[in-house]
């Protein structure tokens, strides 16, 4: 199958559950790229200001699911004369058709980009057939 059609954006989450987000913050989906080689998918996402403890990840049911929300803080001596920076609510859910072994993903986030590896399951890695 291939990554065009293996990783499908949804537009909302199916389930009820509660993303990390306030109801007055719209919520958005973040700039990603998807790419892969034998073993694995590798997810980027780029959310600039997000920190770990505002990032919830899911890996389940042929689903990628990730939420994040970014949350403005002025220091409280300065006062604002113009700013353009605001919180921000992140989204993004991705179907894969269980193409990945969700006990072995990983994810890292450093500076505003999260780099997240998705490992095939054994059965769909490319295997050298040895000829007798």
């Amino acid at each position: 199958m291939s990554l065009l059609h293996s990783f499908v954006p949804q537009l909302s989450r199916s389930s009820g559950a509660s993303a990390p987000t306030t109801p007055a913050v719209p919520t958005v989906k973040p700039v990603y790229e998807v790419k892969q080689t034998d073993d694995a998918y590798g997810l980027t996402v780029f959310l600039p200001g997000v920190s770990k403890e505002n990032l919830e990840i899911t890996a389940e049911d042929g689903q990628f699911r990730l939420f994040a929300r970014r949350a403005w803080k002025q220091p409280e001596s300065w006062t604002s004369v113009y700013r353009e920076s605001s919180d921000a609510a992140y989204e993004l859910v991705l179907t894969h058709d269980n193409l990945i072994d969700p006990d072995k993903v990983v994810a890292e986030l450093k500076d505003g980009v999260l780099r997240v590896s998705l490992p095939k399951h054994e059965a769909l890695k490319p295997r050298k057939i040895t000829v007798n």
